[in-house]
Formats: structure tokens, C-alpha cells, sequence
């Protein structure tokens, strides 16, 4: 999995002016103490500004407070541009920044809300600021964690052949039983079409039961109680292949790890030295001096 890239501590990405670069080390680095709380301060204004969205959307909330919602909403709306802006002037390369994910999230964090002027209801995507939480990773060290998401995601990838046959193979069954209980209820009891005997047949064998169509016939009751058992047992399909890709995903990446001193593997991701021979796996980290 590709994470996103976002300027790291040692490049050199600020802008040649010293204010420029002390506005860098403030947005950019969390290092600082400064750094450290602007992040934290636009992390709570983003999930304010989100929830006074959501706020906007509940009746009872936007006859009474609807004018001071749209207020919170435009007063984030300014602030948040103006960050953007500071954002594209103080790094050296503005165009690299604008284009990046981060870059591209912090756009669309402001757009809604004047595209709201021109197109009526966008301004409800402002909900797409909660993308830039991601940056949490950053403040908080979680970086270390990717590693684990890259397992997740080969595992997922190597299985991808597996799951696309069982997903073939339900929509057949679903196929086959939307079609037999539209010739066996037929319209008179719901079944429209073959269609709606195909939707009956995907709520009916995923086990959500939605119950806004049913049999009535006792043959077809027979049949959606076959469809029932069989949605079980069916469930548990995809979560065992991916189980087992999981298993050899990790079984591979420790057979990867091998001791330098006495050549065994089996290891953990994590582990800093081995477990046979107590020699150190990875060599420490150099500081500066």
C-alpha cells in the first residue's frame, strides 16, 4: 500500500525566505513544540467544522440555529483557505504541493463551500475534510503501523482471484434463485420481475432481511429457507481465504528475516533480535552526535 508522502523532517522543502521557513517548520514538522500545537489546533477545527455540517442537516437544528451553523461554516471555510494559501507560499515548490495527496485534499477541504454559491447542496461535501485527519499518522509517531496495512493489503491482493470466483459464484446462485422465486410467487405476491426476484435472492442470502418482499407459497418459503441455511454457511467462505493468504502473507515475511549470525528465520516483524542464538537482527538507528 502506498502511503501518502508529506515533507519529512530532514528535507530541505521550505521557501528561501526566513519567514517562509519558520512558517514551514510550524505546518509542515511536527518536531516543534509550535508545530506539534497547530496540528493539534487544526485537528479539532476540522472535526468542529465537520460536525457543524452534519449539524446543518437535522431540522429541528437548522430551524434554530441554521444562520449561526452558516456563520461556524464559512468562518472554517475562510480559515482554512488562508491556511492553504500560507500552505502554497511558504514551500519551494508550491506546484509539487498542490498536486501531492495531502495537497489535493486540503483543496477540496474548502471548494463545497463556494461551489455551494453556483451549485445548490455541495456545500454537505465539506465532510471530505475528514481526510485531513490523516494526518494523525504524522503527529502521533503511527507511521510505524503501516507496515502492518501493507500485510493487510497484500494478503487482500494475493486472495483477489479466490474472492472474484466466489463472488461469481454467488451472483449465479443469486441469479438462479431470483428466478425460480419469480416463477414460483409470481407478481400477485410481490415478485414482480425477474430482477426483484434477484434482489429478494442477494438480501435473502447475505442474511439482511430487509422483509420489504416475501414469499407467501408454502414452495416458496421451502425455497427461501434453503437460500437462508446456504447464506451462512456462505458467509464464512471469503473471511477463510483471506485468513489463510493472511497466514502465508506473515508466514513469507518471516522467512524474509533472516539472522546475520546464525542464518535462521522465523521471526517476527518487529523482533530486534533473534530468537535462537539472541544475536541483534537490524542494526541501531545512528543519532546525531
Amino acid at each position: 500500500m502506498n502511503t501518502p508522502q508529506i515533507p519529512s523532517d530532514g528535507e530541505n522543502l521550505a521557501g528561501p525566505g526566513r519567514l517562509q521557513e519558520r512558517a514551514f517548520v510550524i505546518i509542515f514538522q511536527s518536531h516543534t513544540p509550535a508545530g506539534r500545537l497547530f496540528d493539534v489546533l487544526l485537528i479539532i477545527a476540522i472535526l468542529i467544522s465537520i460536525g457543524a455540517v452534519a449539524l446543518e442537516t437535522v431540522a429541528a437544528v437548522q430551524v434554530r440555529h441554521g444562520a449561526w451553523l452558516k456563520i461556524v461554516e464559512w468562518g472554517f471555510t475562510l480559515l482554512f483557505t488562508i491556511e492553504y494559501l500560507v500552505r502554497l507560499w511558504c514551500v519551494r515548490q508550491p506546484r509539487v504541493y498542490a498536486t501531492s495527496f495531502f495537497g489535493l485534499v486540503d483543496l477540496l477541504a474548502i471548494l463545497p463551500t463556494y461551489l455551494a454559491l453556483v451549485i445548490s447542496g455541495s456545500g454537505y461535501l465539506l465532510v471530505v475534510r475528514i481526510l485531513r485527519t490523516l494526518r494523525l499518522f504524522r503527529i502521533l509517531k503511527l507511521t510505524r503501523y503501516v507496515g502492518a496495512a501493507n500485510t493487510l493489503t497484500e494478503a487482500l491482493s494475493r486472495s483477489r482471484a479466490k474472492i472474484l470466483v466466489f463472488l461469481y459464484t454467488v451472483m449465479t446462485l443469486v441469479i438462479i434463485f431470483g428466478t425460480i422465486m419469480y416463477l414460483i410467487e409470481g407478481p400477485e405476491n410481490g415478485f414482480t420481475s425477474i430482477p426483484k426476484g434477484i434482489y429478494w435472492g442477494v438480501v435473502t442470502l447475505t442474511t439482511v432481511g430487509f422483509g420489504d418482499i416475501a414469499p407467501h407459497t408454502p414452495l416458496g418459503q421451502t425455497v427461501a429457507a434453503c437460500v437462508m441455511i446456504l447464506g451462512y454457511g456462505i458467509i464464512a467462505v471469503p473471511t477463510g481465504i483471506y485468513a489463510a493468504e493472511l497466514r502465508d502473507t506473515l508466514m513469507r515475511r518471516r522467512e524474509q528475516i533472516a539472522c546475520p549470525e546464525c542464518s535462521r528465520s522465523g521471526h517476527d516483524d518487529d523482533a530486534g533480535f533473534c530468537k535462537f542464538c539472541g544475536a541483534q537482527l537490524k542494526p541501531e538507528p545512528e543519532t546525531d552526535a
